[in-house]
């Protein structure tokens, strides 16, 4: 029985990620027919249905962070996950990285305030995120994600600034996660801030063609 997660609806094969609950519900409705809530313990809210095109599938939130990520993936496996994408939000390092923009993630490298640059790049699966890179189409653009264990910017000055294109917070530990699971993980990000109205679009626009890379 998984630790954290309680199903009380299907687990599909394939999945969605994000890191907000309200956000999980949102895409739930927009991917799937009649979604039915799949999980709630924790206030870690999953959905599942069945989409347009007949085939099942979970939406999950993961909550905030690599541990809590990398924690309900292993349940997620548990309960017969194969293929999962994220769908989240990061901020800009680069400033070629726009609010709204779209980002096919390539590596993600964890970063850490206390010792930066440490970590070694993640990568997705090659196959899933290559079918994500084809759906996403001229939408994304491909970037390089420091995931960091501090909001970007930090506060502190004394931190440094991530190497990397953009930073999130969770998606080197799912990559890292997902290969020692067998789990193939792709990802996508959308650049903040943005208002709750416009990143919902965008939301839904990125995880349509991730609904899409995950058909075999």
């Amino acid at each position: 029985m998984p630790r954290r997660l309680r199903p009380t609806a299907e687990i599909h094969p394939d999945a969605i990620l994000v890191g907000d609950p309200g956000r999980a519900m949102a895409l739930a409705q927009v991917l799937t027919e009649q979604p039915k809530m799949a999980n709630h313990a924790r206030g870690l809210w999953g959905y599942s249905g069945t989409t347009a095109a007949g085939r099942g599938l979970t939406v999950q939130a993961t909550g905030i962070g690599g541990p809590s990520a990398a924690l309900v993936l292993s349940d997620l496996a548990e309960l017969g996950v194969e293929r999962a994408v994220r769908v989240g939000t990061c901020a800009a390092i680069d400033p070629k990285f726009r609010p709204g923009d779209l980002v096919w993630v390539r590596a993600a490298r964890p970063w850490s305030a206390d010792r930066p640059g440490a970590g070694t790049p993640a990568r997705p699966d090659k196959a899933l995120s290559e079918r994500l890179r084809a759906e996403l189409g001229e939408e994304a653009q491909a970037g390089r994600v420091a995931s960091v264990d501090f909001l970007h910017p930090s506060p502190d000055p004394a931190h440094s600034i991530p190497a990397g294109d953009v930073a999130d917070m969770q998606t080197a530990a799912l990559f890292t996660a997902g290969e020692r699971l067998g789990i193939a993980l792709a990802a996508v990000l959308i650049v903040e801030p943005l208002s709750d109205e416009a990143l919902l679009e965008r939301a839904s626009l990125a995880s349509r063609a991730a609904a899409r890379s995950l058909t075999l």
